[in-house]
């Protein structure tokens, strides 16, 4: 998908303005928080922080690592591992309303020293070759058609050695892309589908592989996901939560479930090695 496409599915012009509304109904003093008070909103993929604590350790993050966080969003990623690891954290996105909502809830939460917030394209880093021990990413590869570089990328600015940890939406039933139509719309990374990028597993690996790195873990996670996905939906709306700014997001978990539970989607949790 071009930037300018993704930028008008996530853009609203509403992000911190709704989330700062959110925290005050909850009851929250935006003038003292503390990182834990934003974890019901802040972690757009699947499973949540359940998701980004299992796949840190899984990449074995500690407080020695230069960590990209690819595709960060409103940076809810990149302040787990600040704060849980106390590594240094680069954060990029291609969203600058996200990026600048980010920097702010950063802020609030005291963690903008240790996190670096920029805006540009996951495909293009502008970073130089080697500057990462670790790149973190998460539900991004589905609004990025040209996959091979978009590992390219991720190998040249990692360090041999240096880990690519994935945390990944795919097409189910072995499909080798696109969705042919079985997927109801919206859903949280494409409200049509000429914004959606899947590939199957097999094809997600292929693009991975040739691209500099060994496959040391890849966990298919769909039925644990599609079951609490289910617990979810069915829970009472609490007052915090990803639809503070995201547009008709019961629509689109909705979607989300459904086409976990049918086998039209899966989830990949992945771990390579750059050579």
């Amino acid at each position: 998908m071009p930037t300018t496409e993704i930028q008008a599915q996530y853009t609203t012009g509403l992000s911190r303005h709704n989330i700062e509304q959110a925290l005050i109904e909850a009851g929250r003093d935006v003038t003292r928080l503390d990182p834990a008070d934003l974890g019901p909103l802040e972690d757009f993929h699947t499973l949540g922080r359940i998701a980004t604590g299992q796949l840190a350790e899984l990449a074995r993050i500690s407080g020695e690592d230069r960590v990209l966080d690819a595709g960060t969003g409103i940076g809810g990623t990149a302040r787990f591992l600040a704060g849980q690891h106390g590594c240094a954290v680069t954060a990029i996105d291609v969203t600058e309303e996200y990026c600048e909502t980010a920097r702010w809830l950063n802020r609030l939460v005291g963690l903008d020293a240790a996190i670096t917030v920029r805006q540009g394209d996951v495909t293009s880093l502008p970073f130089r070759d080697a500057s990462f021990d670790v790149v973190f990413s998460q539900h991004v590869q589905m609004n990025v058609a040209d996959k091979g570089r978009l590992y390219a990328e991720a190998r040249r600015v990692l360090v041999p050695g240096g880990r690519l940890a994935i945390w990944d939406i795919t097409a189910g039933r072995g499909r080798e892309g696109g969705d042919g139509g079985e997927l109801s719309y919206p859903l949280p990374w494409a409200d049509r589908p000429e914004r959606s990028h899947l590939a199957s597993p097999a094809a997600l690996r292929a693009a991975i592989e040739p691209a500099g790195f060994t496959i040391e873990h890849w966990n298919d996670l769909t039925e644990p996901t599609a079951s609490l996905m289910r617990s979810f939906l069915e829970s009472p709306p609490q007052p915090l939560g990803l639809h503070a700014f995201i547009p008709d997001f019961a629509a689109k978990a909705g979607n989300l479930a459904a086409g976990l539970a049918g086998g039209r989607l899966r989830v990949i949790q992945g771990v390579a090695l750059a050579s």
